[in-house]
């Protein structure tokens, strides 16, 4: 993935289910890890908390292969189509030991909005400009 953001994802024991491999809820678990690390890192400046913020509007995972016990994993991640008020974020899920190996890909749409007002507002020209430093045209 071009310019995007990579974070290493450690498979804990608890996120493995009885089938004894990682559950399908735990990707988007993943997924939000990387959204944080992502933000803490490069747009925590750009986000006011009491004047915009996001939401979460939509997220979807495409599952390509289970994942079993003790592979340690990467996250890319990447931002697509920054629109007037929402933003796309694009996940691919690799083996940390060998990337062509793809466990993953995923989408979320995040929408600014206002939690005082309880409306969707545009995006800050702050984020739009964190966000654009990320900008991938392939599919994750």
């Amino acid at each position: 993935m071009k310019n995007g953001y990579r974070i290493p994802i450690q498979v804990r024991f608890r996120d493995l289910d009885v089938m004894g491999h990682v559950n399908n809820a735990v990707f988007f678990t993943y997924f939000e890890t990387g959204r944080v690390a992502f933000y803490r890192e490069h747009v925590s400046k750009a986000l006011d908390r009491e004047s915009s913020s996001f939401i979460l509007a939509r997220a979807s995972c495409d599952y390509i292969r289970p994942i079993p016990p003790g592979v340690e994993l990467i996250l890319h991640m990447g931002t697509k189509n920054p629109g007037k008020k929402s933003f796309q974020h694009v996940y691919l899920l690799t083996d940390a030991a060998d990337e062509s190996v793809i466990y993953a890909r995923g989408e979320s749409v995040q929408v600014c909005y206002d939690y005082a007002r309880q409306t969707s507002i545009e995006i800050p020209p702050e984020l739009r400009e964190a966000l654009l430093k990320f900008q991938c045209e392939d599919q994750a």
